[in-house]
């Protein structure tokens, strides 16, 4: 059996036993050997568009910079967690905390897993926005509690929700797609909301999109980084402020604005230093993801390779403050050559 079918039955059993969409896209995790020494360093690919853009820009430095082979492992946040415990995985770009947070401290009190830098910021997500068009119809509806209202049931209500107000959760297989279903029970909502469940991030962000552009009425989740959150007005609805307590009891409140770190295994530590300092000081925030969702939002066809040339090709004043001279000349020759790394996924 070829490598990457292999790699791949492996991924998809253990999407089955975590009870997580199938992964549609694997590649090099037999790559990688027990004792430390790593061939090929493999990124976490994440189904959501700024970890896969992140991660072709490290990649393009790895590879162009320090001469490291990379390739990536497609897939849902709990399967590749999962593979960065195990060491099947190197570089995860994109742990959210608190969504992980149980799991995070497991793995880091086994010596599985080390936080090296901070990923994009600080964001917040809800399960509870809206357009902010929506709002400003209708004034009243600015709460969690407002969902209750048989009016407001009504305006998200569709023929498949039989009357309750329709509501887009969190993609299958992430960590928020069960808080946000605890969050549904423990405002008493059961009986007012049905839940919608994507099967990516792409069905998540088309549904919105679709709405939007045609005015209609929207409820669901969205975070600050993503896509439609940073080109789109939308509003969260109030709830409860976040409190340790109810957050490991009920769930009754706002989620905790999530912080996002880098992680490696802690074989890349010895394997790949010079790695791991940039990764130290990786520096891709919020503000410099906007600029590249809005680019995407406006280039017809563009691709998350193609979004990293473009940042890395307009962004050198940035990106070279996080490597060493030697590497950020080997970059720039390479952008200049219109190389293409080899551990990037065909698009």
């Amino acid at each position: 059996m070829p490598t990457q079918w292999r790699v791949l039955a492996f991924l998809l059993v253990i999407n089955a036993l975590v009870g997580c969409a199938p992964v549609e896209r694997s590649s090099a995790g037999d790559k990688v050997a027990t004792s430390g020494s790593i061939e090929t360093i493999v990124f976490a690919d994440y189904n959501w568009d700024s970890a896969q853009i992140q991660n072709r820009i490290a990649q393009y430095i790895v590879e162009k910079g320090y001469g490291h082979p990379t390739d990536v492992v497609f897939g849902a946040t709990l399967p590749l967690f999962q593979g960065l415990r195990r060491g099947d995985i190197q570089v995860s770009l994109e742990i959210w905390l608190p969504n992980q947070i149980e799991a995070w401290y497991e793995a880091e009190a086994n010596g599985e897993v080390v936080e090296v830098g901070m990923s994009l910021g600080n964001d917040w997500q809800s399960a509870f926005v809206i357009p902010a068009y929506l709002q400003e119809q209708y004034p009243e509806l600015d709460s969690v509690e407002d969902l209750k209202d048989e009016k407001f049931m009504a305006l998200f209500a569709t023929p498949e929700t039989g009357g309750k107000a329709r509501l887009v959760s969190c993609v299958i297989g992430w960590a928020c797609e069960e808080i946000n279903a605890a969050q549904v029970e423990g405002y008493e909502l059961e009986e007012h909301v049905h839940i919608i469940t994507p099967g990516d991030g792409a069905a998540l962000n088309a549904d919105l999109y679709g709405a939007y552009e045609n005015g209609e009425p929207w409820l669901g989740y969205q975070w600050g980084t993503n896509d439609p959150a940073l080109l789109l007005d939308l509003v969260r609805l109030k709830e409860p402020a976040y409190t340790d307590e109810c957050w490991s009891t009920t769930k009754a409140c706002a989620y905790e604005d999530a912080t996002i770190v880098v992680a490696v295994h802690p074989d890349l530590l010895e394997a790949a230093p010079g790695v791991v300092e940039m990764l130290r000081v990786w520096g891709f925030r919020i503000s410099l993801y906007r600029e590249v969702a809005a680019w995407l939002e406006n280039t017809d066809g563009a691709s998350a390779n193609d979004a990293a040339l473009w940042w890395l090709n307009g962004n050198a004043e940035t990106w070279r403050t996080w490597v060493t001279d030697e590497a950020a000349s080997a970059i720039a020759a390479a952008l200049a050559a219109n190389e293409i790394p080899d551990g990037w996924p065909d698009e």
